[in-house]
């Protein structure tokens, strides 16, 4: 049984065929949703500006927050950390 759903996405007053996993549906519409919502705020703010100008503002937001949650999201300081302490530990075990 095929899994896929086909769907259309408005995006900034424009749609979008897909074809996506079905499990995957919500979470595509939400991004839309959200996406729709940044576009709004802008067109909102800047009456001056189009459609293109607002996409490109709320694309750029929502990846400067992606960058902020893989840099919270790194464990590589704290793996660094762990190695030290584990290195420093087999030398003191060693000593002994």
């Amino acid at each position: 049984m095929d899994d896929r759903l086909s769907i259309r996405v408005n995006v900034a007053d424009r749609y979008y065929p897909l074809k996506i996993e079905r499990k995957d549906e919500e979470k595509i519409r939400r991004a839309a949703r959200m996406i729709n919502e940044k576009v709004l705020q802008y067109k909102q703010r800047y009456t001056d500006k189009d459609v293109q100008d607002f996409l490109a503002m709320a694309a750029l937001q929502f990846v400067i927050k992606v960058i902020d949650n893989e840099k919270k999201n790194d464990m590589s300081p704290v793996f660094e950390g762990v190695k030290e302490i584990i290195s420093e530990l087999n030398e003191y075990i060693n000593k002994e």
